[in-house]
This record gives C-alpha cells, sequence and structure tokens, in this order.
C-alpha cells in the first residue's frame, strides 16, 4: 500500500476493518519501510518478521488489528527473544514467556514485527549503545533521536511503524518524542502492566506504554490496558475512555501554571522556552487562564534522588546479571558509565537510599497541594534541541578515570569526590524538566509545538495531577488541531 506512512494506527485498523487493504499487505508495507531505513537509522535490532511463531501470533481482532508494532528491548520481553537492554550481556538470553505488556499489547491485535534500540540498560537520554550502534534522528540523522526509548521514537517518526512500544523512568518517553516530532504521554505510576515476575521497575519511577503520531492512538492504548496484579501501584481508576476523552474539547477554562526556568539552575535555549511561550500564547487564547510559575520543589533534590535511583538500581541489575551469566561482571563487560553507576550504587548506604525515598513521597505530596491550585503544570520537555550523536561521549579522561577507580574499588572516593555531581550536570543539562513526574508518579505528556530554526522538533511538557490522563488528552486532543501541531510529513528526510 503506497500511502502506509499516511496513517496511524487506528487508521490503519479501520482500512483494514473495512476490507479496503488486507492486515498482510500492511504488514509487509511495514517490513519494506524498516528494510529501507533501517540501516541509515539503526532504530531496529531484532527483527520478527521471518519468525514462523510471530507470524502465527496475527490476530484479526481487536482495536489495532493487523497494525505492525515494534517493542522496545528493555522490560517488554517477548516470548523466544533476546531482550537486549542495549548490552552485549544479554545479546543472547532469551525470554521465557511474554511480560504483562507485551500480553496485553497482543490483545489488541497489533502485529509484532521486532524490538528497537536503547542504550545499555536504558541509562542515558541518548540512544548510542557501545555494542549496537547509535539511533539516529529521522529529522537528521546527524542528530540523536533521544533516550532511552530512541530507537522506538526514530521508528515511529521515520514511518516504519504508527505505533511503538516505550518506558519512561526519568523522561524516557517524553524526551525521544520531543526530539522526533511525536506524541508521548507518560502515564501515572500504577497505571500500566508491569509484570510478571516484578512489581515495579526502579522503585515504581518507571512505567510502560507507547510513542505514536497520533492523540488517539495513545489513547486507545491506554483504554485497553487491565489492572496488573504484579503490579505494586495501583493508580486511581478512570471509568470513561481515554479515547472519548481525546476527542472531547475543555469546556471549561483551566488554570495553568508554567516556567521555563530549568529546576537546576542550568541554561535553557531560547528555542525551548519559544515552544513553551508559544503554547501559553495558545492557551490564552482558547480562554486558559496561565500564570508564571514554578513548581515548589527543590529540583537539585529531584536531581539528586534521581542519581541515587540510578545508582543503586544499577548495581542491583549487575548483581541479579551475574546469577543469569553465572560469573562475576568486570569492566569490560559493560560500557565505562555503567560501570561507574555500579559502584557508586555499591557505595550507596541504606540509609541514603531510604531518605532519597521519602523525598520522593514529599515531593508527590507538594505536587497533590499544587494541583489544587493549578489544574496542568507547563515546562520546556527538553532544555535544549537534539545533540549531535557522540556529542555526549565520555572523555578518555573520564573512560580511564573510571577504570583507575573500578580497578582500585574506590566508588566511594569517587561519590565523594565531586566528580559525580560533574557528570550528573553534564547529563542533566539538557533534559533537567523530566525526572519530577517519574519521582512523583505523576501523568505528563510532551507535544510536538515546535521547529527549531534548525528544523528539529522542540517539545513542550504538561503536568497533571495524579490520575488525570484524561484532562492531559483532553487538551493533546485540541492542541492537535492547530496549525502548530508538528506533523511527521513535515519531515524533509523521510
Amino acid at each position: 500500500m503506497s500511502e502506509y506512512k499516511k496513517y496511524d494506527g487506528v487508521g490503519l485498523a479501520e482500512l483494514i476493518q473495512k476490507k479496503e487493504v488486507k492486515a498482510e499487505e500492511v504488514r509487509e508495507a511495514a517490513i519494506r519501510e524498516i528494510e529501507k531505513k533501517n540501516g541509515a537509522l539503526n532504530a531496529v535490532v531484532d527483527k520478527f518478521h521471518k519468525d514462523s511463531e510471530e507470524v502465527a501470533h496475527v490476530q484479526s481482532t481487536g482495536s489495532f488489528a493487523g497494525v505492525p508494532f515494534l517493542t522496545k528491548s528493555i522490560n517488554q520481553e517477548v516470548k523466544g527473544r533476546p531482550i537486549r537492554s542495549g548490552s552485549k550481556l544479554l545479546e543472547n538470553i532469551k525470554a521465557d514467556q511474554d511480560s504483562e505488556f507485551v500480553r496485553q499489547i497482543r490483545n489488541t491485535g497489533v502485529t509484532l514485527l521486532g524490538q528497537t534500540n536503547v542504550p545499555e540498560f536504558a541509562l542515558m537520554g541518548i540512544t548510542e549503545p557501545a555494542h549496537y550502534g547509535p539511533s539516529r534522528n529521522p529529522w537528521n540523522t546527524d542528530f540523536t533521536p533521544g533516550g532511552s526509548s530512541g530507537g522506538s521514537a526514530a521508528a515511529v517518526a521515520s514511518g516504519m511503524v504508527p505505533i511503538a512500544g516505550a518506558n519512561d523512568g526519568g523522561g524516557s518517553i517524553r524526551i525521544p518524542a520531543a526530539f522526533c516530532g511525536l506524541f508521548g504521554l507518560k502515564p501515572t505510576r500504577g497505571r500500566t502492566p508491569i509484570g510478571p515476575g516484578r512489581g515495579r521497575v526502579w522503585q515504581g519511577a518507571s512505567v510502560d506504554h507507547i510513542l505514536s503520531r497520533s492523540v488517539r492512538d495513545s489513547a486507545t492504548i491506554l483504554d485497553h490496558y487491565q489492572m496488573d496484579r504484579s503490579n505494586a501501584f495501583i493508580a486511581p481508576p478512570f471509568n470513561r475512555s481515554y479515547l472519548e476523552a481525546s476527542m472531547t474539547a475543555l469546556t471549561s477554562p483551566l488554570k495553568i501554571a508554567f516556567t521555563t526556568d530549568s529546576p537546576i539552575g542550568t541554561s535553557v535555549d531560547q528555542e525551548c522556552k519559544e515552544a513553551v511561550h508559544k503554547t501559553i500564547k495558545l492557551l490564552e487564547e482558547m480562554g486558559h487562564t496561565v500564570i508564571e510559575k514554578a513548581a515548589p520543589i527543590d529540583g537539585n533534590r529531584v536531581a539528586n534522588s534521581y542519581f541515587m535511583l540510578y545508582f543503586v538500581e544499577v548495581a542491583t541489575t549487575l548483581t541479579e546479571l551475574e546469577d543469569i551469566i553465572g560469573r562475576k561482571i568486570t569492566f569490560t563487560d559493560v560500557e565505562p558509565a555503567t560501570w561507574m553507576l555500579n559502584l557508586l550504587g555499591k557505595a550507596v548506604s541504606a540509609e541514603e537510599f531510604l531518605a532519597s525515598l521519602k523525598f520522593w513521597d514529599k515531593a508527590a505530596i507538594q505536587m497533590e497541594n499544587f494541583h489544587d491550585d493549578y489544574d496542568l503544570y507547563v515546562t520546556p520537555t527538553t532544555a535544549h534541541p537534539p545533540s549531535k550523536i557522540g556529542e555526549l561521549d565520555q572523555t578518555p579522561f573520564e573512560k580511564g578515570l573510571i577504570q583507575v577507580v573500578g580497578a582500585l574499588k574506590l566508588g566511594g572516593m569517587l561519590k565523594k569526590s565531586g566528580f559525580v555531581e560533574q557528570l550528573a550536570n553534564k547529563s542533566l543539562v539538557r533534559t533537567p524538566f523530566t525526572q519530577l513526574a517519574n519521582l512523583t508518579g505523576q501523568p505528563a505528556m510532551t507535544l510536538p509545538m515546535h521547529l527549531t530554526k534548525d528544523g528539529l522538533p522542540c517539545g513542550v511538557q504538561v503536568m497533571a495531577r495524579r490520575g488525570r490522563e484524561d484532562l492531559l488528552l483532553q487538551l493533546a486532543g485540541q492542541l492537535e488541531k492547530t496549525d502548530f501541531w508538528i506533523q511527521v510529513k513535515e519531515n524533509p528526510s523521510f
């Protein structure tokens, strides 16, 4: 089908249901797009389309029956396939069952065609794993598509598939969506499936969902999730339809707070500020009350708590992997940044980690109180447009220092040296806005509202009270109809 790329997931499903096209034609069109573009974008690291078991899984029922779909290569296990997680350690370790997310996604009728590229263990806001190579941004392949769902974002933005799996532990849905001109929603903690075999990922900071070009695709998938008994957290119930919410205009004016200041005091690019100001002006024209006011949360404590989580989770992950591979993991098994985080995790005390988690709860309560006064909170999604591929690589000095510290087991000394703060600042200077919603458990979305002078997408983040995805989707559905909303068809490269 020659116009495959024009349709979102719902649109393709409607064509198939009306028998205007066959599901096999749609599948073949997606495979052609993947084969044609993946060499330049490196979005897909495992292709299923020749797998007889996956072909046998094709369904003829469901809201997305016959619609091509790619899973993200971390926490979205597909039975019989390796879940690489961006690491050479997991290259040949195959999943013994579908994750609950994949099981529920299959029930929508999608056709799984492969898994997408991620940074090692999904630890970066860019997707440049050493073992699998970088994914590239379809708008300009010299730039990153973001991370950690960068492979999924590149695949959707380039038209390989209309929807793809993603997860978000610190911005990993919203950052790549912002960089690639997509809609990206991080649902409320506990809203989406997470099992089996685990009740939380990153202490509840990480949730699974999708990346899409349209609001209705995201809303439709959200409608299909069922309560996962494995989940350690349960989101506030919503007994109506998210799809209907996305198609229902707001009838009452909202009170909206916004800021363009970085919560950690670092710079914000003028293009990212312009994206917000343009959106704020539009919201005012729609009749909403908009006030410039930052959330009452210590941004530096958010950043520190977020990195404390990184440290402990990476150390725990590598310890668990030692049981799986049957030997000790060494510096050469993982990337230098992963090894450094592992060392730091081993140097964190139980008291420090518990104090960090208590701050999450305090921040969540503060944001609940904030939303008593403001329905929504608007910020840039990122503080800067996409970086160039390789721009954020560690320097040879940094890599060498990590190796020396690792060999001498000086993680505690590294933690006290100030070196960590330097690397953390380097990591978050471009993406300081997204972590708050992960720690508080709130829903947050990024809207594709701006193109920079260099022709790169720039996103606007909107946060709501826990459980209010419907309000976010209502607003997104209205803004999607405006001239400011970036369309993938505007992409000159793909």
